[in-house]
């Protein structure tokens, strides 16, 4: 089996013989359903991959879909015209970094859609370039943000500057609502959702299917996927580590298992380390160790958070689903990082258990950032932001 560890283009995926987990499926109701989403989940979730497969199919590629539940679904295959913004290379910790990333966007659909002169600011250029759009080709525009979330997160610590990125946002973001007669379809992604910093203020037409039921497993493998995508590759797992298919099975969910969006639902596997342990017959913390978590646990230490009482958390859904620029509860961004997941509800007071997840992030807490948590060494030492990995 080809696995597609790093793959984020799901043309490339699909040409290239990878293998790959059916999400059609939701990708046809969200476009049949509804018109403006928002989706958080966790770094190398999938997010990025969504959103191309989102691309592919407003982009009427038919042929990339053949053989998935998607494909007898649709029956028009219709073409649109999208504006597909990713922010996740961009590093935003310098002075009009923002403005430079979105004006190179801007300017390469201006040159395809046209300009005005009286388009001074980036709002502008952005509300105009949809109506001309929109116009030309006779049909709403599909808008997809990836990561819309990166330049508050780099400068969390830059507060001048991420007031900066802030104002941008809100304007930038704001044309989703005021040009809504022009859109066909939005969606935007993240790892976290802010509630009272004005990023989102003006979007109150998104809607948020972080916790829904009906989309828990839009990213991300269940077991089911597990056991039926992954048939010889866990056999191949299981030969090369002297175990059963079913001991593989309890060793791949103790470990990268365990992940819940919302009370009572599936648990979901983190495809990037299941992926990972599939194609190289080893299991190891692949996951945790491509983003350390230093600058979390900075933030910890700066609230006097103590490691061991992180599994024993108990939160309201307003809490855990939302986080401030400048954040005081740090929960929030522990769990939607996805170093907590839910672990139980309770309906009397309404409150959430929060735990660790798997094996996998309870031992990288433990092993690695204890460590760190109690060293007494320079603050400064302590850079390296998984948030943005």
């Amino acid at each position: 089996m080809k696995y597609p560890i790093g793959i984020q283009d799901f043309e490339k995926l699909r040409t290239n013989g990878y293998s790959y987990v059916d999400k059609s499926r939701f990708v046809y109701k969200l476009a049949t359903e509804g018109e403006y989403y928002f989706l958080s989940r966790p770094r190398r979730f999938g997010k990025s991959l969504f959103l191309s497969t989102l691309e592919a199919y407003f982009q009427g590629k038919k042929e990339l879909f053949k053989g998935l539940a998607i494909y007898d679904l649709e029956t028009e295959w219709k073409k649109y015209p999208i504006f597909h913004i990713d922010l996740n290379t961009a590093n935003f910790r310098e002075k009009d970094s923002l403005y430079t990333v979105l004006n190179d966007y801007l300017t390469t659909w201006e040159s395809k859609y046209g300009a005005r002169e009286s388009e001074a600011t980036l709002a502008l250029r952005f509300k105009g370039v949809i109506a001309r759009a929109a116009e030309k080709e006779g049909c709403g525009v599909v808008i997809l943000i990836d990561e819309y979330d990166k330049p508050i997160l780099q400068t969390l610590r830059d507060p001048e500057l991420q007031a900066e990125h802030r104002a941008q946002l809100k304007a930038f973001y704001s044309v989703l609502k005021t040009q809504d007669r022009y859109i066909k379809f939005a969606f935007l992604t993240g790892v976290t959702k802010f509630g009272k910093v004005s990023v989102f203020s003006d979007l109150n037409n998104l809607t948020d299917i972080s916790m829904d039921h009906r989309y828990i497993n839009i990213c991300g493998t269940t077991e089911e996927e597990l056991k039926s995508y992954f048939k010889e590759g866990i056999s191949e797992l299981a030969s090369a580590n002297g175990d059963s298919e079913s001991e593989t099975i309890d060793k791949l969910r103790m470990r990268y298992g365990g992940y819940h969006f919302e009370k009572n639902s599936k648990g979901i596997y983190n495809p990037f380390s299941v992926l990972n342990t599939l194609a190289k017959h080893r299991y190891k913390d692949y996951w945790f160790e491509t983003g350390t978590p230093t600058f979390l646990i900075e933030l910890l230490k700066e609230h006097g958070y103590r490691l061991p009482d992180l599994n024993k958390e108990q939160v309201s859904a307003i809490v855990m689903s939302r986080m401030d620029s400048a954040p005081t509860n740090l929960i929030p961004i522990i769990y939607q990082t996805g170093y907590l997941t839910i672990k139980g509800y309770d309906e009397r007071f309404k409150k959430y258990q929060l735990g660790f997840p798997n094996k996998e992030v309870e031992e990288g807490f433990l092993n690695l950032l204890l460590p760190l948590y109690n060293s007494a060494g320079d603050r400064s030492s302590f850079m390296v932001d998984e948030l943005e990995a």
